[in-house]
């Protein structure tokens, strides 16, 4: 009977199998957070696009003038982000 040490080809192999799958789940968290960001940009592209096809009126009727268009958007991301931090989502 033999026992299983460190030192044996299985363990290492098993070590090796652990490093892989670790590498492998930080990848694929690095390539969600990437494509999360590409929804995001096209969000807000897509939001500033929608909100630039608005007349004067209708964005005071939101509250919002024509400059703030820009401002508007990034500071209700950077509350989102806040938010999404808080709640851990």
């Amino acid at each position: 009977m033999s026992l299983i040490t460190p030192t044996t080809p299985l363990f290492a192999a098993t070590a090796s199998r652990k490093r892989l799958l670790l590498a492998l789940r930080r990848l694929g968290r690095l390539v969600d957070n990437y494509v999360a960001s590409l929804l995001a940009e096209f969000e807000r592209r897509a939001e500033i696009h929608a909100l630039r096809r608005l007349s004067d009126r209708q964005l005071r009727d939101i509250g919002l003038s024509r400059h703030q268009i820009d401002g508007g958007l990034a500071e209700a991301a950077r509350d989102r982000l806040e938010q999404q931090r808080l709640h851990g989502i």
